[in-house]
This record gives C-alpha cells, structure tokens and sequence, in this order.
C-alpha cells in the first residue's frame, strides 16, 4: 500500500507529547522568522503548523486501527 508524503495519520503519531511537540515547533519557528524579518519562511512554518495541527487534533482518530497492507489480510 502507497502512502501520501504528507500522511499524518500513521501509527507513529499516536502518542500525544509527539503530536503537540510537533505542531509547537512548527508555530513557534514560523513566529521566529516573522520576528526576525522574514515573513516568506514565517508563512511556510506557520501553514506547515496549522495544517500539522488540522492533521493531529482535528482529523486524527489515535483508536482507529492501521489499514491491511494487502488485499490477503482484508479477508
């Protein structure tokens, strides 16, 4: 099975610490970079954060069980 490169919801985020280190540095760099006069990469790092947080806390369902990988274990 062929995952997204942005896929979010695999098994590996279901400890929360690792949802919320993420999204917190993703939005705390991008406040860096619009500090430090760079709104270009404060723009990238805050979408990145915003949609990392979509993603974590709005979309992810940690109880729901990985896919089969193949079509042998869906029977």
């Amino acid at each position: 099975m062929r995952r997204p490169l942005l896929d979010l919801q695999q098994e590996f985020y279901r400890p929360l610490w690792i949802r919320v280190t993420i999204v917190v540095l993703c939005l705390g760099w991008g406040a860096v970079e619009f500090i430090s006069g760079a709104p270009f990469w404060g723009v990238v790092f805050g979408g990145i954060g915003l949609f990392a947080a979509h993603q974590f806390f709005i979309a992810f369902d940690p109880e729901k069980p990985d896919e089969p990988e193949n079509d042998e274990e869906k029977q």
